[in-house]
């Protein structure tokens, strides 16, 4: 083994130590220019999705024949080339974890939706969890519920178990990193 001093890379994020400012921050930046570059689109325009929130779709409406295809792919160009760009969304590779002097707390946040899916066949919701620790964001998920929830509580009860059960992991790791 050899010490190679202080780690600056791990599985392509890079790593930043602030020491006076006691602050650690992680950034895929570097890692998500190269993997633009190798599928070429460094040089891509950045849009927003121009379908609306309340838009539902149903498998129905899916292209079927290799016409209904092609021109869904000709209407998707012409929306991708009429929408206009925003600088700041260019920004959004920037953004990195940042770990500071936070107290050393655990802490949970969780959300659903009710039959959110946009497949208005399936009609599943949508799970969202985030877990803090000393403020910075440590653990995360956003997907469709494996079942279909009857209400809105209990698509809330589904997201709040699989976030207990992230969270317990969470809290039995740091106490054997002797954090209590």
């Amino acid at each position: 083994m050899k010490d190679l001093g202080p780690a600056r890379q791990i599985l392509g994020m890079q790593i930043v130590r602030d020491r006076k400012a006691k602050k650690l921050v992680l950034s895929q930046e570097k890692y998500i220019q190269k993997v633009l570059r190798r599928f070429s689109m460094d040089k891509a325009k950045v849009v927003i999705t121009s379908l609306a929130m309340h838009f539902k779709l149903s498998t129905k409406q899916c292209p079927s024949s290799d016409d209904e295809k092609e021109d869904m792919n000709y209407a998707l160009q012409i929306e991708h080339e009429q929408c206009p760009s925003s600088d700041d969304e260019k920004e959004d590779m920037n953004l990195s974890l940042c770990f500071g002097t936070g107290k050393p707390i655990l802490c949970d946040y969780t959300d659903s939706d009710m039959a959110g899916d946009v497949d208005i066949d399936t009609r599943k919701s949508t799970s969202g969890y985030l877990v803090t620790f000393a403020g910075g964001a440590v653990s995360w998920q956003s997907r469709l519920q494996k079942c279909v929830a009857l209400s809105t509580t209990e698509a809330e009860l589904i997201v709040v178990v699989e976030a207990c059960k992230e969270f317990l992991w969470m809290k039995r790791f740091l106490g054997e990193l002797g954090c209590a």
